[in-house]
């Protein structure tokens, strides 16, 4: 089964929902470092070393989507592997997250695992770790 262009392989990233496209991307770029591959208004791609994401403005014609600020609740985490998580999640602290669980080393089969988090100003959850899980079989 192939899926996208020829020669490409499947890929999973995920659509954010935010209520405002333009201070998302913003956001995201100041504080994520995030860079855009393409941006639609209301619709666009961005991409953290080359992992891709996207966002997408909400649709108040579409009740079945809404963003975590405005449900109140999330139950998606967004996962990112950095070399530097504790630079990662600081930076994006200084910029106006809020913080979620702590930057620690965790002890799992493969190692030591560094990873914490932070929630963004649009009520998404982000765990920041080292790439260590990418490599574990």
């Amino acid at each position: 089964m192939t899926a996208g262009a020829p020669g490409t392989a499947p890929a999973i990233s995920v659509m954010l929902i935010v209520p405002d496209a333009g201070a998302a991307i913003a956001w995201y770029k100041d504080a994520l470092g995030a860079e855009e591959l393409w941006n639609l208004g209301g619709v666009a791609g961005l991409h953290i070393g080359g992992a891709p994401f996207f966002l997408h403005e909400v649709n108040p014609s579409n009740p079945a989507e809404s963003s975590p600020d405005r449900a109140g609740v999330t139950s998606v985490r967004i996962e990112l592997f950095v070399e530097d998580p504790d630079r990662f999640v600081e930076r994006a602290l200084a910029a106006g997250a809020t913080p979620g669980s702590e930057v620690v080393d965790h002890q799992v089969p493969w190692g030591t695992h560094r990873q914490g988090g932070f929630h963004d100003p649009f009520g998404h959850n982000w765990s920041v770790g080292d790439p260590s899980p990418l490599g574990a079989r």
